[in-house]
This record gives structure tokens, C-alpha cells and sequence, in this order.
């Protein structure tokens, strides 16, 4: 196990080419699973492969255990790494792929063996050890190629998109025997993916990037209910969190917003306004599982009626579509409470769970306050009207 961090670290192919990478500062502890996510293109994959030493950074330095190992070979970095495309030996057996690495380490024959043996047992591919990469599945080959960083017993694993190649059921199936052998292993693991539901369910830590930049770095649970931007928010979250349209004025040092589903209308108060606040568009955020049936009876909680466009049915929720100021908004619920195209609901916010964002720059407006130059507004929790 080891400490891994990155200090500024910048990636440029030159040429005039903006940066790949742009001052990354990174740092987990001894045995945290590490996730990098974000779209294709993000340079996610080259900060993992900056990591290897497979590339070479541009500035900054890469830490373990406290030492630079930023101008090393990536044979001396004490570093495993599972590709995408599994990179097996075609003519070799399961066994000499598992044993090849340690072969080239001149391991002893017998301890090579007792590694091998170690690791099929951990992956439950015994069976598997004689055959060739031709006449596995895709989920036995990745296995395979799981089993042969893990018989180097390096510092850190780093796995670069492992399960793409593979079907729905396997992903998940795979997903968490990945997670079952960290927590037995406990060794530091870095996991570049652009799915969001392998990074909330694998990672202790996630780091969030677009255009080469880090957007957000934080536990699951904090990337989901506080993200820092409005991409944060839209990435993260399946089904997406909804984004509603809002004009924000100011009117007798009271900020005010309007909520329009087509059948009834909703005036949000949000709070006291400093003098010289200015009327600004705004996007409000709110998760699917946070817009509620509003219970029968009083309730201090917002609420507007709105008519059901469309319901779709997963199983064990139902997602029903509303429109709330000409946006389509969802609203997950119970699939014995799922109702019908045309009906009229009443829905209330969660005034907790509500997130309000830039409409031109996407930045979320943090703690309770809204951002106009240099002048700070505060903003109060929604309040039913």
C-alpha cells in the first residue's frame, strides 16, 4: 500500500496545443480506491497513463510515499496496470499470462507458482489456467488480466477502463468483484471510467474532470449532494439531476422567483437582498428522488400542480416527466404509486436539497449566497407561498 499525490501537474503536447492536463493536485491515503471520471476526451486517461510513466509530464511532480517519481521508468515505479483492451498474450496459456511479469522479475519457479496459484484462487479462474486467451470469455480475460497485475503485488493498481468491453450483467457482476478484491487486498487503486455509476459505487474518492481540468474531488456521497458546478451536477446522477430555468428579482429587498408547470403557478420567496442586487437569470437543481406527491393536508414545503406528460417504468421505481417552466422535469416514485399520462399531481420541493446555479458561467452559488460582482447576497431556504 502506498500514498499517492499529484502536485500540479500539467500535461502540454506543445505545438500550440492547449493543455491536456492543467494543474492537477490529487492526494489519496494508503489504500484509498481512487476513481477519475468524466466524458471522452477529459484527459483522464492520460493522467493514469502520466501516473504509469507511460507519458511524461509537462510540470508538476507524482508522489509515492512521499518520493518523486515523476522521472522514472515505469518499470521502476512499483506500479500494475489493467487495460482496456486486456493486452493478453494470444499463444501463452492463463497461466504464463498470470506468470509472465514475474518471470522477467526472475522470481523463483517455485514461487512463481505459488503466486499463480495465489491469484487464481482470488479471481476463481483454477479451472481456466491451461487454456488460451482465445478460448475465454470476455469476462474471463479481464479476470486474467486482473490476475496478472495482481501477482506483482505492486504499490498501486491502476485500471484504465477494465469493463467497457464488457455486457451490462458482466459489468456489474465484474464491478463488484473488482470491489470485493479491494477491500480483502487493500491496496491503492487508481479507476479511470466515464461511467458515473461505477464511479459512485467503487470509489472512496472521486475526481470529476473536463477539458483537463479537476471540476470537483470528493467523496461519492459529496460529489452527489454538493456538486461544485452545474456539469458536476449533470454528470453525476442516473437518472440526471433536473435543471429549471429561473429569473431571479428583486422586489422591496425580497428576491423572488416564479415556478410555471402550465396549470398553476409558484412564486418562490428566497430571502433579504443587499441594495444594488441585480435581477438574474439562475439555474435551479434538483435531484428526481427530491420532487415528492405532495401528502394530503397542510404542508409548509413548496408545491405546484402539474399535469403528467409521460411515466416510464424501470421496476423497482417509475420516473414520471412533468413540465416546470417549459423544461421537462423528473420525478422518481414508487412503482405501485406510478400515475397515469394526464393526471394532475401536486408536487412539492425538498427546500434542503435545492441547488441553485449561474445561468452563464454554471457555477453553483455555494452556502446559501448569490454572487453579483463583488457584492454577496444571501439566500434563504424556499418557502411555501
Amino acid at each position: 500500500m502506498a500514498t499517492l499525490e499529484l502536485r500540479n501537474v500539467n500535461k502540454s503536447y506543445g505545438n500550440g496545443l492547449a493543455d491536456t492536463l492543467k494543474n492537477i493536485d490529487i492526494q489519496i491515503d494508503s489504500g484509498e480506491f481512487l476513481i477519475l471520471v468524466g466524458p471522452s476526451g477529459c484527459g483522464k486517461s492520460t493522467l493514469m497513463n502520466c501516473i504509469a510513466g507511460l507519458e511524461e509530464i509537462s510540470a508538476g511532480a507524482i508522489l509515492v510515499d512521499g518520493a518523486d517519481i515523476s522521472g522514472m521508468s515505469p518499470k521502476d515505479r512499483d506500479i500494475a496496470m489493467v487495460f482496456q483492451s486486456y493486452a493478453l498474450y494470444p499463444t501463452m496459456t492463463v497461466q504464463g499470462n498470470i506468470a509472465f511479469g514475474l518471470k522477467m522479475r526472475k522470481m523463483a519457479p517455485a514461487a512463481i507458482e505459488a503466486e499463480v496459484a495465489r491469484v487464481a484462487k482470488l479471481l476463481q479462474i483454477e479451472h481456466l489456467l491451461a487454456r488460451k486467451p482465445g478460448q475465454l470469455s470476455g469476462g474471463q480475460q479481464q479476470r486474467v488480466a486482473m490476475g496478472r497485475a495482481l501477482a506483482r503485488r505492486p504499490k498501486i493498481y491502476l485500471f484504465d477502463e477494465p469493463l467497457s468491453n464488457l455486457d451490462a450483467k458482466l459489468r456489474v457482476e465484474m464491478r463488484t468483484e473488482i470491489k470485493l478484491m479491494h477491500q480483502r487486498l487493500k491496496t491503492t487503486t487508481v479507476y479511470v471510467t466515464h461511467d458515473q455509476i461505477e464511479a459512485m459505487t467503487l470509489g472512496d474518492k472521486v475526481a470529476v474532470m473536463k477539458d483537463g481540468i479537476i471540476q470537483q474531488f470528493g467523496t461519492p456521497q459529496q460529489i452527489y449532494n454538493d456538486p461544485a458546478n452545474l456539469f458536476v451536477a449533470s454528470f453525476i446522477g442516473s437518472p440526471p439531476m433536473n435543471f429549471i430555468p429561473l429569473h431571479l428579482q428583486r422586489r422591496a429587498g425580497q428576491l423572488w422567483a416564479l415556478l410555471d408547470s402550465g396549470q398553476a403557478r409558484c412564486e418562490l420567496p428566497l430571502g433579504a437582498m443587499e441594495e444594488g442586487f441585480e435581477s438574474r437569470e439562475v439555474i435551479l437543481g434538483i435531484r428526481p428522488e427530491q420532487i415528492q406527491v405532495a401528502p394530503a393536508g397542510s404542508s409548509t414545503l413548496p408545491s405546484i400542480r402539474a399535469e403528467v406528460q409521460v411515466t416510464e417504468p424501470t421496476g423497482p421505481d417509475t420516473l414520471v416527466f412533468v413540465n416546470l417552466n417549459q423544461t421537462k422535469a423528473c420525478c422518481r416514485m414508487a412503482p405501485d404509486a406510478a400515475p397515469q399520462a394526464g393526471q394532475i399531481l401536486e408536487l412539492q420541493f425538498d427546500p434542503s436539497k435545492v441547488l441553485l446555479f449561474d445561468a452563464q458561467s454554471g457555477e453553483r452559488l455555494l452556502a446559501g449566497k448569490v454572487h453579483s460582482g463583488d457584492r454577496t447576497a444571501k439566500v434563504a431556504q424556499f418557502k411555501g407561498r
